[in-house]
């Protein structure tokens, strides 16, 4: 968005214009640059924040004046972002030097709130120059990195408004500061040895210690394969050497985390490379200011320990983005284990005590800090898929950046689905998604989620006029929205995900949808998740569906697959003995659970379909986190080429297509049998789903004219299902919508409600 600018001066007169400029553009350097470029190019006047973003004004000659705009765009600062620059003509006040003015607070905010940044190049530099008074010093930053959203209390954005106010600048610090030509001008979290947070090492039994020694307690504590709980930037980490088999098993029997996969934390590029297969996109990724989890494939034989990702081929690489992470690296063992300081599904820890009585269970010390996190902020993680990365956790580093809606919105809120959680608040043209939350049936989960409505209420400066939630009565999120007392707004959960996807995409018009994932909840009360639809915000058409598959003793079905197996198996009229894991007793009381619909509730879900078919290969018939079985058959399958497994296009009753896998399961039975390689039916089974995407869509385009289709919901995480769908629909001519932004699974979800709603609030769309 960006307003006209006043007519055009003839001449040489002299002029004064007034800038107003929105999106990111307070705690990343901004002010710093634009007095830089207004004193290079000879012009008066004065730049400051407001709760609007930055308001400028130039004086000078008209050619200068009118030049400075684009200027202005074209040299911003790397983490900001101008959504706008609106310009009017002032008059004129013969001021000839530049300054950088006190903030304004106003009633109204309107300015976007950065995101946290990875460690910039020149603090690094710092970091390890024994010259430099920040030699070594744990919290080195400047106005191109360093916390942001985790220690703002409120915007404007300047330091009485941040955690760091408890913190009084030395001379020095305060010089850099306030000089307007410094890297440091106005960096809030700005501070040194001298007068900023500091370290301390807690262990029971021995007295604390501070600073370098509070450092090399917690290296020597990682070297003696211990754990190590690391107050972050957003929150607690628990930290190990991941070299050690010995330390990450005793990590898991502690966390009670017996399969699920640890993140590692490795010393620099060249490291990530020694133990993953480092792409191009994902080492742009790993490098850039966000500093994800990047997933990539496992070099094997690594030397690191067998236990950091049991039964997956891939592993999760991120690098140090804070100082005292590269300090730690650099001591320490080059590769860490650094997994979140959390109990069982509770939000990571984020205060000193809290951490010390939570944690020490698992951790055998504790490096603390004094400067207090007010926000929490877990890890983000990303996936490279289809030469593209693609969002699969979007938390530290991205949030809670705004996303152009494509339209202006009233204010709705999003409360977003019951796992994966994250919510949604809209203000205008751009949709505010806030870090990832988690699941909400945890009672410490759900306080951080009320938590989070109110902080980015308080900073967007924005109150809602409705709430969109999900069909699904039982969601905590629907719940909390029926007692708020506002206007609400049901949204069905795979429109939602189509809609994220298109908004994700810039793109408002229909499309064919592609929905697959676990379950959720239909418009009849019914439960879905593999679904072909015809969406956009106004509304959305079931064209077609899989087959259901029942959920042999309901919730107990996705916690134990073999249960789905025995249904797959029932219904393609084939045998139970090939589940031989499973005594014929309890097979046989499942199949008589079959017919009993209040206990085993059909639902198309294709994510369920992955549940079953890992049963049915003998490799996985009890999952200890979500989606366990889903994540191991896909890397079970490797890199082998697939072959598409039978089946049928039918019609159900009420002549929507419905895909029968029927013929898969006995190809699969028949493969078991002949002795067929597990890995090769694997693969076959994505290419099955990927050639019945590619079937339902030709159905689709056909029956609307639609070529466009958006691939969402949470079985696109899985790279091998999404790349060859992909392919194969690009290749028959279809334009084909993935995730760049958002997360496909549940995590995205809250942004679909939230473009959904407003749509429908200004336009009267119906679901």
């Amino acid at each position: 968005m960006a307003a006209r600018n006043p007519a055009p001066s003839a001449g040489t007169s002299r002029l004064r214009w007034g800038l107003r400029v929105r999106g990111t553009v307070q705690g990343v350097g901004f002010r710093p640059w634009v007095f830089r470029l207004a004193t290079r190019e000879g012009l008066g006047g004065f730049v400051r924040n407001d709760s609007q973003g930055v308001w400028i004004e130039v004086e000078g000659g008209a050619r200068a004046v009118e030049a400075f705009p684009e200027l202005l765009r074209a040299g911003a600062p790397p983490l900001s972002r101008v959504e706008g620059v609106e310009t009017r003509a002032l008059d004129a006040r013969g001021e000839t030097l530049f300054r950088v003015a006190a903030s304004d607070s106003q009633s109204e905010t309107g300015t976007a709130v950065p995101s946290d940044a990875a460690t910039c190049v020149s603090c690094l530099r710092e970091l390890f120059d024994p010259s430099d008074r920040r030699y070594r010093y744990p919290f080195v930053n400047c106005t191109d990195c360093g916390p942001r959203y985790t220690i703002i209390r409120d915007v404007p954005y300047d330091r009485a408004r941040t955690t760091m106010n408890f913190f009084s600048l030395c001379a020095a610090c305060r010089k850099e500061y306030e000089d307007p030509s410094s890297r440091r001008f106005h960096a809030e979290p700005n501070a040194c040895p001298d007068c900023g947070p500091r370290l301390e090492f807690v262990r029971a039994g021995t007295a604390p210690l501070l600073r370098a020694d509070a450092l090399e307690a917690a290296v020597a504590v990682l070297r003696d394969g211990r754990i190590l709980a690391v107050k972050g930037l957003g929150g607690f980490f628990l930290a190990a050497d991941a070299g050690r088999e010995d330390a990450i098993r005793r990590l898991r029997e502690r966390k009670r985390r017996p399969h699920k996969p640890f993140a590692l934390m490795a010393r620099d590029l060249e490291t990530t490379r020694r133990i993953g297969m480092v792409s191009d996109a994902a080492a742009g990724a790993l490098c850039s200011p966000a500093a994800p989890i990047v997933l990539v494939p496992a070099i094997p034989d690594s030397g690191l320990a067998a236990s950091i990702a049991p039964a997956l081929s891939e592993y999760g690489l991120m690098l140090p983005y804070t100082p005292l992470h590269h300090l730690l690296l650099t001591d320490g063992p080059a590769v860490l284990v650094m997994t979140s300081g959390n109990v069982s599904e509770e939000p990571i820890a984020k205060d000193n005590e809290c951490a010390r009585e939570k944690l020490s269970g698992i951790a055998d010390a504790f490096l603390l800090h004094d400067r207090e996190i007010h926000a929490r902020s877990d890890d983000s993680v990303v996936r490279s898929i289809a030469s593209s990365v693609q969002p699969v956790r979007r938390s530290r580093g991205f949030a809670p950046d705004p996303i152009a809606l494509g339209f202006s919105a009233p204010p709705v809120l999003a409360v977003g689905a019951e796992l994966k959680n994250t919510v949604c608040l809209t203000r205008g043209s751009n949709a505010f998604l806030s870090p990832h939350l988690g699941d909400l049936e945890n009672p410490e989960t759900f306080a951080f989620f009320e938590e989070t409505i109110a902080k980015l209420e308080r900073l967007l400066g924005v109150s809602p006029a409705a709430i969109a939630h999900d069909l699904h009565p039982d969601y905590g999120s629907t719940r909390w929205a029926r007692r708020s007392h506002l206007p609400l707004l049901a949204v069905q959960h795979h429109h939602a995900h189509i809609a994220s996807c298109l908004v994700d995409n810039g793109g408002l018009r229909p499309a064919i949808g592609v929905a697959f994932d676990g379950t959720g909840c239909g418009p009849a009360g019914d439960l879905w998740g593999g679904e072909i639809l015809l969406a956009d915000l106004d509304g959305f058409r079931r064209l077609g569906h899989l087959r259901p598959i029942a959920l042999a003793g309901g919730e107990a079905a996705i916690r134990q697959p073999w249960r789905l197996a025995v249904a797959a198996l029932a219904d393609a009229g084939e045998p139970l003995d090939l589940l031989t894991a499973i005594d014929a007793a309890r097979r046989n009381a499942v199949l008589r659970l079959l017919d009993k619909r209040a206990i085993s509730p059909l639902a198309t879900g294709a994510g369920r379909w992955f549940d079953a078919v890992a049963a049915l290969l003998g490799l996985r018939n009890e999952i200890t986190y979500e989606g366990q079985a889903a994540v191991e058959l896909e890397s079970l399958a490797g890199r082998r080429d697939g072959t598409p497994l039978p089946f049928e296009l039918d019609s159900d009753a009420v002549g929507a297509l419905e895909v029968d896998l029927r013929p898969t399961v006995r190809a699969i039975v028949l493969a078991r049998k002949r002795g067929e390689e597990s890995g090769q039916v694997a693969a076959d089974f994505h290419e099955t789903l990927a050639a019945v995407i590619l079937e339902s869509c030709r159905r689709a385009r056909t029956e609307t004219g639609l070529d466009a289709v958006a691939l969402s919901g949470g079985c696109f995480q899985n790279r091998r299902l999404t790349e060859r769908a992909a392919s194969r629909l690009a290749a028959d001519g279809f334009d084909v919508l993935l995730h760049r932004r958002i997360p496909p699974n549940d995590g995205g979800l809250a942004l679909g409600q939230a473009a959904i709603a407003a749509w429908r609030l200004i336009h009267g769309g119906t679901t």
